[in-house]
């Protein structure tokens, strides 16, 4: 069980700074006697919570009258959070048709350090499908959407993501760093990826960028199936279709390569 913090005073803080963050996005702008106000705490303490917060990006002071609006943390994290409702807006109706095209389910993900997290999913028309991945974090190296987005890492990224000996979660996992890279060349040539049984025995996946309109992959789609019905044969096919799809995604974000 985690030890509870000895008193309410850090927690306290954390609602007064998150209270002071509203307040600042309420009025635009706002000086420490407003925001002291609003809190009904002493200035000293309104001053040292916006100290913290101007130091982490999270407001900034308008030189002239003293104020404080807003930080580009702020519209970071936002934008960051806009970016994935987006991309799952965008793509929601073109993972639905190629799911019933194929089949097969069907998901987008992004990289987070060195795992993937599914934001969306649609379930195929298969008779019988998989458990939903949606939300789901999952290792890279074992997953076809995972290749593709590592595939796109500079070199020393990369390395600094992975260790040399990658965990094994099936008998065909890669789960050395050199064969991955091999694997990631061959990914970057062909321009989608595959994954036979490396996450679970029965399981197979193939993946293709998504791009956003600077170009950079952000997501990957893939199309996942039990082995017996998705067969390594099946992977040019379907991979082609999930690249058209993916191409279409990417048309929709703006990129026009």
């Amino acid at each position: 069980m985690a030890k509870q913090p000895e008193s309410g005073v850090p927690v306290q803080s954390v609602d007064r700074a998150l209270t002071a963050l509203e307040i600042v996005a309420k009025l635009g702008s706002a000086g420490i006697t407003e925001i002291a106000a609003e809190l009904g705490v002493h200035k000293s303490t309104v001053s040292r919570l916006m100290a913290v917060l101007e130091a982490r990006g999270y407001v900034e002071q308008l030189s002239d009258r003293g104020k404080y609006r807003l930080g580009f943390t702020v519209v970071r994290l936002a934008g960051s959070s806009s970016a994935h409702l987006d991309l799952r807006r965008q793509s929601q109706d073109l993972c639905d048709e190629l799911a019933a095209r194929v089949g097969e389910t069907t998901n987008i993900a992004i990289l987070d350090s060195d795992r993937i997290i599914n934001v969306a999913e649609a379930v195929g028309s298969a008779g019988i499908a998989l458990r939903t991945w949606i939300g789901q974090s999952c290792p890279a190296h074992a997953t076809s959407s995972g290749k593709v987005l590592l595939a796109d890492l500079p070199a020393a990224d990369l390395r600094s993501r992975l260790r040399k000996r990658l965990e094994s979660f099936a008998p065909n996992t890669v789960t050395e760093l050199a064969v991955l890279q091999t694997q990631l060349a061959e990914v970057r040539a062909q321009g989608w990826a595959s994954c036979e049984e490396e996450l679970e025995i029965g399981l197979n996946a193939v993946a293709a960028p998504i791009r956003d309109s600077d170009g950079r992959i952000i997501a990957a789609l893939s199309v996942s199936g039990p082995s017996y019905r998705f067969a390594a044969q099946r992977f040019p096919e379907i991979a082609q279709q999930a690249v058209e799809a993916a191409d279409a995604i990417s048309r929709r974000l703006g990129h026009h390569g």
